[in-house]
């Protein structure tokens, strides 16, 4: 161990080798040199101790335990009848008044007067009696659904019942009201008035006339940045931790964040209007009813004070304002954005990577068994460390098969209500001879107005799942089917008249540029043949991958190619989690690596973006299901991370010609390497409200 000691801070290459006696790639080196210096007791980046799980209501241990086998109910089931779940043109604007003291609804409903748009007013009803609202006087309310529940979790369970449904998926914006009485609030030392006075104030900077309501909307329109408003003197910071930092640290470790070094900012009174993704993506922390004992009256110290807290936390993280109603500035947003009847308008061209292996082939048939598809990998993964979301599983889609036409008008009607223009298609072909081509062959022939482009994807396919030449199943052969003939082979694609285009020229990717023997001459025959076939001009992209998976070897307008675009997580940043701190299984040799730390970095590398370059964000990246032990492992997704890496990604393409805004998604459906804007059982359509939310306005 004392000679492991003194290599820690030999070059990595270096201290490989002398390890291991092999000459390693960049990633693997990274990789081994990392696991070696834990094991050597060096500091490393993202190493912490292990925490000692909580005692808390919210405790990991407790949480994990509720989650073996069939999961906890998350919302009372006798909520799936609602009419207003899945309703067809919901409003934009949703309220949600929670009620526990019925006499004071009146004056809630009276204010409503004064909301100058269209709103749906969902109500959660704890009183223990029938509760009845007299919405008469309330012009723009446009369904009014009363849902009866426990008095359990004060305001907040019902609330995060709500999200857990999907009751709140619709909505842009969510004004949040209760009937709140607060008693307490008199003796309170450090913050002023009677419960009754927090209430009048709460209501009149939230609501009080119609011009002040659509100062708000106006804003929260303009302002892309804003997430929370509540009145004036009711954003609390760091004073007023009280007992819930360690229910709050809890509830995001869940989702794979630390509360260490975040700064507290949160609306007191939960009471306020709220970017809709805030509330939305709650249901990735899997809250339950369990979550919330039983309580005795406490003014804090309760998980409901914890979740409170939470949200602005998650605002943050999200890249959103939590602000007090007199630091919001006069905006002239349109209220047309809160009309159904209007169109949203993209400010980004979001194309997600499309994987078309979800359905059977003689070729999957032969190498890995009868009836082999994607979903045989992605339900054979078991978690590695607790918390892991292993096996990945597919919500409202279900277990699709590609070969039914009616998935692809669903992933159609969900792509277009949520910002995504088309699906960039993995297309496999190997000297000739095309693999898992017959989804996007349906599409062609079928009368679906879906948006579609290609990734040439000339890797290898081998055993292992990736790419390399050993064991490979079958491979490129340059030889038997020169490359130029790749075009001909999509021309029929190229054609059509829902291909990607950028400025008149169709999209077409090449995963592995450097494989092709003399790309740049291949390129230039592309380009003759499909001008040439009355196809016009092509727009041809490379993915930026590293030398070792044959990236870019020369300046890309030097090769012919108009441009690069990102494959994250390929040459992003790898930082390295120690296994210990999960309680990572003992034979583990994957990486195990940081989310957010890719993130932040892929950020800072959007500054200064050169114009021929084309960003990409990922959902995700964890491959378990297809290299269990030996998986990359990013740890730390979760949609409120993902909307921020949207929204910046979005702006640093926002000056660009319209044509030229393209940004990439990894992925829509790479579902055994989790990387899915689908929905799933555990997020729901988190990622595809935080692209939403981000994207479109």
């Amino acid at each position: 161990m004392r000679q492991l000691r003194q290599l820690v801070t030999a070059p990595a290459k270096s201290f490989v080798r002398a390890l291991t006696g092999k000459e390693l790639t960049r990633q693997a080196v990274r990789g081994r040199v990392q696991r070696l210096r834990i094991a050597a007791g060096a500091r490393v980046a993202g190493h912490r101790p292990r925490r000692p799980d909580s005692q808390m209501p919210t405790s990991r241990s407790r949480w994990l335990a509720r989650r073996q086998g069939r999961r906890p109910r998350l919302f009372p089931d006798r909520w799936r009848m609602s009419p207003v779940l899945g309703a067809p043109d919901p409003a934009r604007v949703g309220v949600v008044m929670h009620v526990f003291f019925p006499e004071l609804v009146p004056e809630l409903v009276d204010q409503l007067r004064h909301v100058p748009v269209g709103f749906d007013l969902l109500v959660t009803n704890a009183s223990g009696q029938p509760l009845s609202l007299d919405t008469s006087a309330v012009p723009h309310v446009r369904r009014v659904e009363v849902l009866d529940c426990d008095n359990h979790g004060r305001d907040i369970f019902p609330l995060v019942s709500l999200v857990n449904a999907g009751f709140l998926d619709p909505y842009r914006l969510v004004l949040k009201i209760h009937t709140k009485r607060s008693h307490w609030r008199g003796a309170h030392t450090e913050l002023g008035g009677t419960g009754e006075q927090w209430r009048t104030e709460l209501l009149s900077a939230l609501l009080g006339d119609e011009q002040n309501v659509t100062s708000v909307l106006r804003a929260f329109a303009a302002d892309d940045t804003l997430g929370l408003v509540t009145a004036d003197g009711s954003v609390l910071g760091a004073g007023f931790w009280g007992a819930d930092r360690q229910m709050v640290a809890d509830l995001l470790d869940r989702i794979g964040l630390d509360l260490d070094g975040r700064e507290l900012r949160f609306a007191a009174g939960s009471m306020y209007w709220v970017r809709g993704f805030v509330l939305q993506a709650l249901r990735s922390l899997a809250i339950d009813a369990d979550d919330f004992p039983a309580e005795a009256g406490q003014v804090d110290g309760t998980p409901a004070h914890a979740v409170e807290r939470l949200i602005g936390i998650l605002a943050a993280e999200a890249g959103l304002s939590v602000c007090e109603r007199s630091g919001v500035s006069e905006h002239d947003g349109d209220l047309a954005v809160y009309d159904p009847a209007s169109p949203c308008e993209p400010r980004a061209r979001v194309v997600p990577f499309y994987l078309p292996q979800f359905h059977p082939t003689p070729q999957n048939d032969q190498w890995w068994g009868p009836g082999f598809t994607e979903w045989t990998n992605v339900t054979a993964a078991w978690p590695l460390f607790p918390g892991q979301e292993q096996p990945r599983l597919p919500d409202e889609l279900g277990f699709y098969d590609l070969r039914d036409d009616l998935v692809r008008a669903r992933q159609k009607d969900l792509a277009d209500a949520h910002g995504v223009e088309g699906f960039m298609y993995y297309y496999y072909w190997f000297a000739g001879k095309r693999l898992l081509s017959a989804p996007v062959e349906a599409l062609r022939s079928s009368g679906l107005d879906q948006r579609f482009c290609l990734m040439w994807a000339n890797e290898n396919w081998t055993r292992r799942w990736d790419g390399r030449s050993q064991d490979v199943l079958i491979g490129q052969d340059h030889d038997e089917v020169p490359a130029t003939s790749f075009v001909d082979d999509v021309m029929e694609f190229l054609a059509d008249d829902r291909y990607l285009r950028v400025d008149g020229a169709a999209l077409l990717s090449v995963y592995r540029i450097s494989q092709i023997p003399h790309y740049p001459a291949v390129l230039a025959h592309w380009r003759e043949r499909a001008r040439a076939a009355g196809v016009g001009e092509l727009f041809i992209v490379n993915v930026d991958v590293a030398a070792e998976f044959d990236g870019l070897d020369r300046d890309a307008a030097l090769a012919g190619l108009d441009g690069t675009h990102w494959f994250p997580p390929h040459n992003c940043a790898w930082e390295w989690i120690d296994y210990a701190e999960l309680g990572m299984v003992a034979d583990f040799s994957g990486n195990l690596l940081s989310y957010p730390a890719l993130v932040a970095d892929a950020e800072c590398r959007l500054d200064g973006l050169d114009a021929r370059t084309f960003p990409a964000v990922m959902v995700d990246f964890d491959n378990t299901a297809r290299r269990a032990q030996r998986a990359d492992v990013w740890w730390g997704s979760n949609p409120y991370t993902f909307r921020r890496w949207v929204a910046s990604t979005v702006r640093a393409v926002a000056d660009r010609p319209e044509q030229h805004r393209l940004m990439f998604v990894n992925a829509w459906n790479e579902w055994a390497e989790s990387a899915v804007l689908e929905p799933s059982a555990r997020h729901g359509r988190g990622y595809l409200l935080a692209l939403r939310d981000a994207v479109l306005r």
